[in-house]
């Protein structure tokens, strides 16, 4: 249907891939969707009903997200995905049902650059059109009944639009520019796993990188958190929409993980991610990247320990609702710039962020989230702190010289 629409338009032709995250115990019902560039629409009211835990709706994620990379890597194949800058995106769809997939497209269009939106489709309920339009600049249906029991109903033949057909479709479209050589950018379109190997150790990570990408942000989970973290994985979604790539990782091992003490280590923790990002600055798509801290509870405490080390070279540090006092004297040696995001309820914590303020002497701020609490659990807070440490990277990772990484 895409392709009849660009043909019909003379235009070019790319494909958006994204995965519903079904619920556990009832896959077939979407608590959300994810898109590439690190995309990821939740419907809470489904996860509330549902009575998904962060950890549950962590392991979905983390298998929808690896079958979505290889997914898009095998239908675009040897074609690079088509710039949309500044142009008008139309995105066409079959039928929506929940239109959990749509809104994930529409973002991916929006983070991929494009000025406008419009999603096309033939089918959908009146209610779910209405509610689109907070997600696209316009939508345009042709068929909007009350209710649809499925998309399959309005057609005549709705058997599936194979993979290989995809790519045919793809490769015939016009205007189309196959990708360059494996050295066309060591900054581009990275959404995967990976393996992070020092020495005898081997960690686990989830990297993103967008095309063009400004920097690169190193997050530092605090106690009891890892890569899956459900928090930081929204905060590095809203960096990866601004054009920073985000590494979330596993700062122990299983087995290290098991023993409580490595949990509160700061020291251990710091020369973790200290190896870490020696390792990001060895890879080829790290060393043009400008590197970033973000830190959690504990981990901030780790990332400005690590940050206060001679050859640290780290551009800019963000701490959401951190301890930065576990750095203790190190503080003073910190150079980076470095924000410090706390709750406003979180009193406790404020004043040990104060204090820890009071003994940074490179450019810092401190921002205070109203009716937040330690873990920006109330509506909003969360994001409004992902906000501050977007603008807080976007400002200084930006002027960072990529010889210097």
């Amino acid at each position: 249907m895409a392709s009849r629409v660009a043909e019909l338009l003379r235009a070019p032709l790319d494909v958006i891939v994204v995965r519903k995250l079904g619920v556990p115990a009832q896959p077939e019902l979407a608590m959300g969707a994810l898109g590439e560039g690190g995309v990821r629409v939740l419907h809470e009211d489904v996860i509330r009903h549902a009575r998904v835990d962060a950890e549950e709706l962590a392991i979905v994620e983390a298998a929808e997200r690896a079958a979505l990379t290889k997914r898009a890597n095998k239908l675009r194949g040897e074609w690079a995905p088509i710039d949309l800058t500044g142009r008008t995106a139309i995105i066409v769809d079959d039928g929506i049902a929940t239109g959990s997939t749509a809104r994930a497209a529409c973002e991916v269009a929006r983070a991929r650059g494009a000025s406008r939106v419009v999603l096309a489709v033939p089918v959908a309920p009146a209610d779910v059109v209405a509610t689109l339009r907070r997600d696209a600049d316009d939508v345009v249906c042709v068929h909007a009944p009350d209710f649809i029991s499925s998309v399959g109903q309005w057609y005549k033949d709705f058997s599936p639009t194979v993979d290989d057909e995809v790519r045919e479709l793809l490769a015939r479209a016009p205007y189309r520019t196959p990708s360059a050589p494996s050295g066309r950018s060591d900054v581009a379109d990275r959404d995967e796993e990976v393996a992070i190997e020092l020495r005898s150790l081997h960690l686990t990570g989830h990297l993103t990188v967008p095309t063009g990408a400004r920097g690169l942000v190193v997050f530092v989970h605090g106690s009891g958190s890892s890569r899956h973290s459900p928090r930081n994985r929204y905060v590095a979604s809203t960096l990866n929409h601004a054009g920073l790539g985000t590494l979330l990782f596993d700062l122990l091992t299983p087995e290290e993980a098991r023993a409580r003490v490595n949990v509160f280590d700061i020291a251990l923790l710091a020369g973790r991610l200290s190896d870490v990002t020696a390792w990001v600055r060895d890879q080829p798509w790290g060393h043009k990247l400008g590197t970033g801290f973000f830190g959690a509870s504990t981990g901030a405490g780790a990332a400005l320990w690590a940050a206060a080390e001679p050859h640290a070279d780290v551009a800019a540090i963000v701490s959401r609702g951190g301890r930065p006092d576990l750095a203790g004297p190190r503080l003073r040696a910190v150079s980076a710039p470095t924000l410090l995001i706390v709750g406003g309820l979180d009193t406790a914590v404020l004043a040990l962020n104060q204090a820890a303020q009071a003994e940074l002497r490179c450019a810092n701020d401190i921002v205070v989230v109203p009716g937040a609490t330690h873990l920006f659990e109330e509506p909003g807070t969360l994001t409004t702190a992902a906000c501050h440490a977007r603008d807080w990277f976007t400002r200084y990772l930006d002027h960072q010289p990529t010889s210097t990484v």
